[in-house]
């Protein structure tokens, strides 16, 4: 018994609980099979990579693909002829095969044994870290076939309409947001890049940056834009209120240039 919740809290130890009903046993899982009043058919074996396991008495028995209350029913049956109505009680002590794949570069890339079922975003809330990571362009492949799943919607949003079941073997495609991000450079306090959000604004960029330092030309800021010619922007005139539409929504992959004061502003 003690063995028995010792490996449970291991396996809840990523919040995931397990659902042992309907649980699906596969390779690799580790089952503790115990006949009462027979502690010699007793048993914890291990799944062979072939689906099946060896117990005394019974020799193999495929249990690849059974759920844990048909494994201990057939168990059951194989035993009857050892033993008058054998009591037999079948636990999944460990879960190897619901696994889950992360990959793609904008989060670290592993491989997640799951403790038991849960969705899409439970799992996403257990990653740390999604500053590089591209949201918009993440997806979920089951089985070679891309499933449909808005990560951006689901996580930052809360849409939980976007939410959906995870299964063994799925892959979590979360690619980097490098080319996506906003860059601001110049005469502010800290230049650096930044991840986009929708509705991103330039004098949102600007903050973000720390703001304009002294050396700043605020009325001569541009914004650059692949295949597009630059666009110039008037901060001081939009920090003034004198022209609130300078304050332009910027795309995936824009710079933020703020000229110095000691050049002639000419990019």
């Amino acid at each position: 018994m003690k063995l028995f919740v010792a490996a449970i809290s291991v396996l809840l130890s990523f919040c995931y609980p397990v659902l042992a009903g309907d649980y699906i046993i596969g390779d690799g899982d580790v089952l503790q099979v115990s006949v009462w009043g027979v502690p010699e058919l007793s048993v914890q074996v291990v799944v062979r990579p072939d689906g099946k396991i060896t117990l005394p008495a019974s020799g193999d028995v495929v249990a690849t693909g059974m759920t844990p209350e048909i494994l201990g029913q057939q168990i059951k049956t194989l035993l009857g002829k050892f033993v008058k109505e054998p009591v037999v009680t079948l636990t999944v002590v460990e879960v190897t095969n619901n696994k889950v794949y992360v990959a793609g570069g904008g989060v670290p890339s592993r491989v997640v044994n799951l403790a038991g079922r849960t969705t899409l975003f439970r799992f996403l809330c257990n990653i740390e870290n999604f500053e590089n990571a591209d949201l918009f362009e993440s997806y979920l492949l089951r089985k070679g076939k891309r499933m449909f799943a808005n990560f951006y919607a689901l996580l930052i949003k809360g849409d939980m309409s976007k939410d959906l079941n995870l299964e063994p073997e799925d892959i979590l495609y979360i690619p980097s947001n490098e080319t996506k991000k906003i860059y601001v450079v110049g005469a502010v306090k800290e230049p650096m890049s930044i991840p986009y959000r929708e509705e991103m604004k330039v004098l949102d960029a600007i903050l973000s940056a720390g703001g304009f330092d002294e050396y700043a030309k605020e009325n001569d800021v541009s914004i650059v834009r692949k295949n597009e010619k630059k666009i110039r922007v008037k901060i001081n005139d939009l920090i003034e209120g004198k022209d609130f539409n300078q304050n332009i929504e910027l795309l995936p992959g824009d710079y933020v240039v703020i000229s110095e004061s000691f050049f002639d502003g000419q990019l």
